[in-house]
């Protein structure tokens, strides 16, 4: 969403897990040239992303199982609807 909808005005926080893909220079380049501050969970520790993962959860259940979308787009704002309106 920060991508589509141009920089924050404020640093925003991403968290993720300790994933190869959130590690990598890329990532870390993204990060920066966006305005965002990573936040990364600690090694073994499930709980640090309990908050986040039991959104993700609720929008899967709540809002796309056993749901067909015919493009990506459709998909992006079905999503910005239901957080929208969360």
């Amino acid at each position: 969403m920060v991508k589509w909808g141009g920089k924050p005005r404020t640093k925003l926080l991403i968290h993720s897990d300790q994933g190869s893909q959130f590690t990598s220079t890329d990532w870390v380049s993204f990060l920066k040239a966006h305005n965002l501050e990573h936040s990364m969970s600690r090694q073994s520790n499930c709980h640090d992303k309990a908050v986040a993962e039991s959104c993700f959860n609720l929008l899967k259940r709540e809002r796309m199982r056993r749901r067909v979308y015919k493009t990506r787009t459709e998909v992006r704002q079905d999503t910005l609807d239901y957080i929208n309106k969360f």
